[in-house]
């Protein structure tokens, strides 16, 4: 049964970035946690377990989560990061009809910035603030899904070993997950990073971002 606790807890830990992190810096409570993962340890189990029990497992749960491993460390050393505010969100159905739209708007476009995220059924451009009600025009209110402002872009450029890299991109995730950052869209191009989040969040997502930065650039000098 013991044995069978402590995998319990280590997969619920594992599922978790607060319990991670906290346990990583050591600043975590060990008896807090447990009272937070006894519930779910006795449904995952169907019995009922000691309290002591989970209290030993969560002091023993592998704690090294460590992001910044081989080669992935090189490639965030050598990123650097851009930030873009005053930017905006709108989100339409895909059709023919909007797809057309969005061509012939690329076309004559002459805004500073533009990104368009394509899903099966809903196509999302972002742009900065003063293209964005030249874009939201060009849409009646019924192809209009969603749309949002205040928000910013953190442009991640990294060295050209991300592209074949594994874990890169990730490791800038989980440095925002950390903190509990929320992104609102994401995506890739070539050796950037473009990470879409609320004005409210970038200054927190920047300090973040910055010290994932500096960690691997102190790794890669030792």
């Amino acid at each position: 049964m013991a044995n069978s606790i402590s995998k319990t807890v280590q997969n619920f830990i594992d599922e978790d970035l607060s319990l991670q992190d906290a346990l990583q810096r050591d600043y975590a409570n060990h008896s807090a946690i447990a009272r937070i993962l006894l519930p779910k340890v006795q449904e995952s189990l169907e019995t009922e377990v000691n309290m002591e029990s989970v209290i030993t497992a969560v002091k023993r749960a592998k704690t090294n989560y460590n992001i910044l491993e081989g080669k992935i460390t090189k490639v965030v050393a050598g990123s650097d990061l851009n930030i873009r505010t005053d930017m905006a969100k709108v989100s339409v159905h895909k059709t023919k009809e909007t797809l057309e739209k969005i061509r012939k708007t690329l076309a004559t476009f002459q805004g500073e910035f533009l990104q368009i995220i394509e899903g099966n059924t809903i196509v999302t451009l972002i742009s900065d603030f003063n293209s964005f009600n030249q874009i939201t025009t060009i849409f009646t209110p019924n192809q209009i899904i969603n749309q949002k402002q205040d928000l910013a872009t953190i442009i991640i450029r990294s060295p050209n070993e991300i592209t074949y890299t594994s874990g890169c991109v990730q490791a800038f995730y989980n440095g925002l997950s950390r903190r509990h950052i929320n992104i609102e869209e994401t995506m890739s191009c070539y050796t950037e990073t473009i990470i879409v989040l609320a004005m409210e969040n970038v200054s927190k997502a920047f300090a973040a971002l910055t010290d994932l930065i500096k960690k691997a650039r102190t790794k890669t000098k030792n």
